[in-house]
């Protein structure tokens, strides 16, 4: 306890009383390292006594301090490098040592790969000691491992592939390599590399008898070859002394291709990890030359082999050529198609892999990558993909396979009906009782899903809207939705599809499509959904419907804006304003804040679209509010020569300083193939956005504004017509002239003259 509460006070910052008083702490740490007492050990090979406990939080603690107070702790780090190393050569194999030895190894590493100890291992007879009694003894695939590979699949996967490991040796053992080949990469090639041929020269003697030691010759190679690697790319970096590929044909293929998909399964699953990792490293056609054997490796009975062949053939559907493009496209995928389904699929019917995230991922992106080729094969896949649907949807416990689950259900959607049209009314025929049986029962997981399939179904309707969804409509104003978190935004994009989709039919539910965006908008996190609404309802609602809202719309909007501003609000009520004005007009909108209160139009000038516009981003955004600022200058006679007129000019000037931002790059079109689901899928309040159930953004403009500086040029020149002589001395005299060059540019460009 006393080791554990040291950690948590030296943990962000070395306390001055333990810098004057290291020597006592450091050298009773020493002791205890020394110190062997039979009576604090156990019996048992499983858990760890209380010595072991606690020489792991020492080695934990000197770690810590090696790696944080370097300068201070240098002098005594020679001496406990000496006592670890010990430490380590002592120890034995059972469970109990794990974290003792993880810790341990851990601070070796650590030391190693400071450039100011590399002289403590640079003796060539130090890192064959290194390797031979710490590195290799704790690399070995032990019994232990056996047994959580046989009878705890899921644990193992999450330890090796998802990198819970961290406390693991062989993390440990890998990580010592990694650091000692920073300082001495030509001499752990060398000398690993004998003892690699060694362990795959006993292997070939007796494979069955020593498949272990080609398992930990195959995890040297990996932890030797690997200098960098990031969880979406893989291995980035590599140890050019390391002939992968050389490596990959002698000795991963043979593994890949054997006739027997079942025999030994550690190194099938190491074969299959190993091309997962190198993906980037191996040529092209190396890789997609696995896609065959790894197809028929998901037929293996281990857990393992086949799930570890499902998360492989995902990452590798997600490989990119140089050009950007997908380096297996469908024309690759499709000769496997019909036999890669059916093995994936089989997979939900074995015992251990009926709710297997991996597989339903691989699933996901085979169809994404497949595309139209998948159309023949819909009749046998979109049955099962339902029935899985009706049986999670009892009891739903596993987010990220019902998360894929619901995307490859949108891409047989969004596939299908691209192809024809007529498919929509047979996925509604198949999907709606199982939806309407979500919704009955309040499947709470589910319900967002279910709204997102079912507004990519309704916008696929042209002709209005069909009844079906009229009898639905109503239910979804019901208070009870919208008081949960998870519901809001899947919701307001339906009633937007709604309301795009026939605005007559849903106008007399107005005054309740108005009531929840009063309801959102009073709401800090969901103000942005309340104004996606009202933007939704003021773009395609006639205008004598929404004539009569008008005023009270506005008067929320203020007020809101009075008792809580955040630039959040601020950003998305500059957009909702840019659409106000573009469909009734500059005009009638500053007629409408000043019937509020008189003379406010000037405040909502200076305040708001002067002083903020500048923070908005986006695109499309930047584009909306820029037309709405465009006109304000050019079509309202009270901000030209009326009573606003001297906000004419810092409202240009405002106008060319968000054409000049910087352009936002997160708003660039992404392929929604590369996308990597996001990882943090939950339920409670998260909501999971499908990303195959995406759409691409309505054109509040209908392609008429291509260009907004354009727009601004041509819309000055029309004005200066109208109004001789008065723009010049405005713009040479109101704005700066930084801004002055690049409105001239936009004028030249445009071929538009002022005067």
């Amino acid at each position: 306890m006393v080791a554990k509460i040291f950690n948590s006070l030296n943990f962000q910052d070395l306390p001055e009383f333990f810098e004057d008083n290291m020597s006592p702490w450091m050298e009773n740490f020493y002791t205890l390292l020394e110190i062997d007492n039979p009576l604090l050990k156990t019996g048992e090979d499983e858990d760890a006594g209380l010595l072991e406990q606690l020489k792991s939080q020492i080695c934990d603690n000197v770690g810590m301090y090696a790696q944080k107070y370097d300068e201070e702790f240098a002098m005594y780090l020679p001496k406990f490098v000496t006592v670890v190393w010990k430490l380590l050569v002592t120890t034995g194999n059972q469970t109990k040592y794990d974290l003792l030895v993880s810790n341990a190894i851990q601070f070796l590493a650590l030391v190693a790969d400071r450039e100011r100890y590399k002289n403590l291992f640079d003796d060539p007879a130090t890192m064959s000691s290194i390797c031979e009694k710490v590195i290799i003894p704790n690399m070995e695939f032990r019994e232990t491992d056996e047994e959580l590979f046989e009878d705890n699949a899921e644990e193992y996967i999450r330890r090796d592939i998802e990198g819970s490991d961290v406390d693991t040796r062989r993390r440990a053992a890998c990580d010592l390599v990694r650091a000692l080949s920073r300082h001495f990469e030509q001499q752990m090639t060398a000398i690993f590399g004998q003892y690699i041929q060694a362990m795959l020269t006993n292997y070939a003697v007796n494979p069955p008898q020593n498949w272990k030691n080609k398992d930990a010759a195959i995890y040297l190679v990996t932890s030797l070859a690997s200098k960098g690697k990031t969880e979406k790319h893989g291995i980035t970096q590599t140890n050019q002394l390391v002939n992968i590929l050389e490596f990959y044909q002698a000795h991963i293929l043979p593994e890949l291709i054997h006739p027997s998909v079942n025999g030994l399964p550690v190194l099938k699953a190491d074969a299959i990890k190993f091309i997962m990792v190198f993906r980037n490293q191996l040529p092209p056609i190396i890789v997609k030359e696995a896609i065959g054997p790894l197809v028929r490796l998901l037929t293996s009975s281990s857990s393992v082999v086949h799930t570890y062949a499902a998360y492989t053939i995902d990452k590798i559907l997600l490989v990119r050529l140089t050009d950007s493009t997908a380096l297996i496209k469908s024309a690759d995928l499709s000769p496997f198609g019909t036999e890669l389904l059916a093995n994936l699929f089989s997979l939900f019917e074995k015992q251990g892999s009926k709710d297997n995230e991996y597989v339903m991922k691989a699933v996901m992106r085979s169809f994404s990558t497949l595309q139209n080729a998948i159309t023949p094969l819909m009749g046998h896949v979109l049955p099962k993909l339902t029935e899985i649907l009706l049986s999670v949807a009892k009891n739903p416990t596993k987010p990220h396979f019902n998360h894929y689950l619901f995307e490859s259900l949108s891409l047989c959607v969004k596939i299908m009906c691209r192809v024809d049209t007529q498919y929509v009314a047979q996925f509604e025929e198949m999907l709606f009782p199982i939806f309407q049986q979500i919704l009955n029962q309040d499947v709470t997981e589910f319900i967002p899903y279910v709204f997102q399939i079912l507004s990519m179904l309704l916008r696929m309707h042209t002709n209005g809207i069909p009844d079906p969804y009229m009898g639905l409509f109503t239910l979804l104003l019901a208070p009870v939705l919208w008081d949960r978190p998870a519901n809001i935004h899947p919701l307001v994009h339906l009633l937007q599809v709604y309301v795009r989709s026939d605005p007559q039919k849903v106008i007399d539910k107005l005054g309740s499509l108005l009531g929840i965006f009063q309801k959102l908008i009073a709401s800090k996190s969901n103000d942005h959904e309340g104004l996606n609404l009202l933007r939704t309802l003021t773009e395609e609602i006639p205008d004598q419907a929404m004539a009569q809202y008008i005023k009270q719309i506005f008067i929320l909007l203020f007020q809101r804006l009075t008792s809580s501003k955040t630039t959040k609000y601020v950003k998305c009520l500059l957009v909702y304003f840019g659409i106000f004005i573009y469909k009734y007009g500059a005009v009638i909108f500053l007629q409408t804040i000043d019937e509020i209160q008189p003379r406010m139009f000037g405040m909502v000038l200076d305040r708001i679209f002067i002083s903020e516009t500048q923070k908005v981003t986006g695109k499309t955004e930047k584009k909306i509010l820029a037309i709405g600022i465009v006109k304000l200058l050019c079509d309202a006679p009270q901000t030209i020569v009326g009573d606003y007129s001297s906000y004419w000019p810092p409202l240009l000037q405002a106008l060319v300083g968000l054409f000049e931002l910087p352009e936002d790059m997160t708003d660039e079109q992404v392929d929604e193939h590369f996308v990597e689901i996001d990882e943090a899928l939950g339920y409670q309040t998260t909501f999971s956005q499908l990303n195959f159930a995406k759409h691409a953004e309505k054109d509040p403009f209908n392609g008429t504004i291509p260009d907004a500086k354009l727009f601004l040029a041509q819309s000055l020149g029309k004005l200066s017509k109208e109004n001789p002589g008065q723009l010049t001395p405005l713009i040479s005299s109101g704005i700066a002239p930084a801004a002055q060059t690049f409105l001239i540019k936009y004028l030249e460009d445009s071929h538009v003259q002022i005067g």
